[in-house]
């Protein structure tokens, strides 16, 4: 699988320290410095080469699942659909909570029809805490969670996380951060 753009945007990871937790900021996670047209287009072959995409929506939490999804988009022709940071007020929307390794927060779905085959689609994947309450809503909501598609694994179990999240995650590459530098570990979680 090509990724030398995705290994060369991490490497390439500013570390910022969020308390004791190591927060990298890279075109990937952060979108600064700017994603590139190739950079989204070798993400989205690597989703392709890890999923058949067979779903009948994309849902990606703000803010840079947007991106990616929208490149899915773009690729297959299935629409997206964003897990938002912010609250819009209306009727149907579903409120949960989610914790990282610096922060916790809220984010907001609208509701979606019962049923509807949804891949959930992600920047970074680093504690999992996030990824198993987004999943367990998405259930809740009554929909059906095909896969977890994830460019940048920073978990160490994510074997473990998809047993508890009950869920297959793919990811392309999977990084560390060692002595505050950016490390490209060499598994690939397929």
């Amino acid at each position: 699988m090509e990724t030398n753009l995705i290994k060369q945007a991490y490497m390439e990871s500013a570390i910022v320290m969020k308390g004791d937790y190591p927060y990298f900021v890279n075109a990937i996670s952060d979108g600064n410095p700017a994603m590139s047209r190739d950079l989204l287009d070798e993400i989205v072959g690597g989703f392709q080469r890890l999923s058949d995409l067979d779903c009948d929506l994309f849902l990606a939490p703000e803010a840079m699942g947007i991106p990616i999804a929208t490149a899915l988009t773009m690729r297959t022709g299935k629409p997206f659909q964003i897990i938002r940071k912010r609250k819009s007020g209306t009727p149907d929307e579903i409120v949960f909570e989610k914790t990282t390794g610096y922060e916790t927060s809220y984010l907001y779905l609208h509701a979606i029809e019962p049923g509807t085959k949804v891949i959930l689609v992600d920047d970074v994947i680093s504690t999992g805490n996030t990824l198993k309450k987004t999943v367990q809503t998405i259930r809740e909501a009554g929909l059906v969670i095909e896969e977890v598609l994830i460019v940048l694994n920073k978990s160490l179990n994510i074997e473990e996380l998809e047993k508890e999240a009950g869920v297959r995650v793919h990811t392309i590459i999977d990084v560390a951060v060692v002595d505050g530098k950016p490390v490209v570990r060499d598994t690939v979680h397929e």
